[in-house]
């Protein structure tokens, strides 16, 4: 399938490309936005074009028996593997968005007319790991998460790549976040030279009195992009966090809308980016304020370190406010390491790699802290610096 087909295409011919059948409304969304381009806002920093270019492989998404496990395991877009006691199956994506801002989302749900299923019974953690082995395909899958009134639970989202080249994973998440309830998502996240790029468009409702944590922690190279939409209600929270650590050649980050339809609901979003080698890190976030949402308290800021004079950072922080009644605030700063710090803890015998991973990790930590599980607080820290030492050696 060479994706860049639906280009300019009707609501009859995009259909008949892809084998779809009753699911116009959908289509007609997708027809409407057109496949994305380096003109379309959302993806000028990022190189979609050279992905959607590619002929790949289709793949057939055949629900399995699943094995008991500790975690979720999906491979190649199927579960695999599940706690026993955990409710998860495969049917349509029953509540869709039909105002995202990405076609992907449209395409992704149209390319998987049923979604893995999970329901999050009760105070619960579970870990979801994506797993590749698949060269030269398009995967693409969606995931619907429910959790329960008045409960608690937390995702910890991982993936893993085999001996795999010129794959493309079109994924995401419709998350549902019950009133009076709790849902942290971690996502963990190292490419280097996985052999497949990324693009993540994720869509998150946060019913009243309901609060959402999505942290993501990126590092390495290659190329992948999150897009992440979140609706709140009245007295709904989310708390966004997103670590940004790439080498090489890497375009990585996340683009994000975080709309206030309810009053009284709160917004907080940061984001940390160290960027080394030819890197791009991509910010780009809209927090916008309904007439609804008065009494809205919103915050966002992004900084960014620039670890060689060839790395990038595309940062936008945005507020789109249609009322008077709220209390917000945006920001960006990019910089680099202080060599006064760095030849102060030279001249007190640390090497300069060792005085770099010091200052670095001093920066990241506010974000890597906020994991409240200190075993995955120590992966995290684990993962990033195996990413930096394989940067600086030598």
């Amino acid at each position: 399938m060479n994706l860049t087909t639906l280009k300019n295409q009707n609501l009859q011919e995009v259909n008949s490309l892809l084998e779809v059948k009753g699911r116009d409304i959908l289509t007609e969304r997708f027809v409407s936005l057109g496949l994305p381009s380096k003109k379309s806002e959302e993806y000028r920093y990022f190189d979609v074009e050279k992905l959607l270019e590619v002929d790949y492989k289709t793949l057939n998404y055949v629900p399995k028996t699943l094995k008991v496990s500790d975690k979720i395991e999906i491979v190649d877009g199927v579960v695999v593997a599940g706690p026993q006691s955990m409710r998860i199956y495969n049917e349509p994506c029953g509540q869709i968005d039909m105002d995202h801002y990405d076609p992907l989302y449209y395409l992704g749900h149209l390319l998987s007319p049923h979604a893995i299923k999970i329901e999050l019974d009760g105070d619960v953690e579970v870990e979801i790991e994506h797993k590749y082995t698949q060269s030269d395909a398009l995967i693409n899958y969606r995931i619907v998460l429910y959790n329960q009134v008045n409960r608690h639970a937390t995702v910890y989202e991982s993936f893993v790549s085999e001996d795999i080249e010129n794959s493309l994973v079109l994924y995401g998440y419709d998350m549902h976040i019950a009133r009076d309830s709790s849902l942290r998502v971690v996502k963990l996240q190292t490419m280097q030279d996985s052999g497949y790029a990324m693009v993540a468009s994720h869509k998150l409702n946060v019913d009243k009195n309901a609060h959402a944590v999505y942290k993501s922690f990126d590092l390495g190279g290659d190329n992948a992009l999150q897009l992440i939409k979140v609706d709140l209600e009245e007295r709904a929270e989310v708390d966004a966090g997103h670590l940004l650590y790439l080498n090489s050649k890497a375009k990585r980050g996340t683009v994000t809308q975080i709309v206030h339809r309810g009053a009284h609901s709160r917004s907080q979003q940061e984001a940390k980016n160290i960027l080394d080698g030819d890197a791009r890190g991509i910010f780009d976030a809209l927090i916008r304020v309904e007439e609804t949402g008065k009494f809205t308290k919103a915050h966002q800021n992004s900084k960014a370190i620039l670890l060689h004079d060839k790395a990038y950072m595309a940062a936008k922080p945005q507020l789109e406010i249609y009322i008077d009644e709220l209390e917000a605030s945006h920001g960006a700063t990019t910089g680099q390491l202080s060599e006064k710090q760095l030849f102060y803890l030279q001249s007190r015998g640390i090497t300069r790699v060792e005085a770099r991973k010091m200052l670095v990790i001093a920066f990241a930590n506010t974000l890597i802290e906020t994991v409240k599980d200190s075993r995955h607080q120590e992966r995290i820290k684990n993962a990033f610096e195996e990413v930096f030492y394989a940067t600086n050696e030598g």
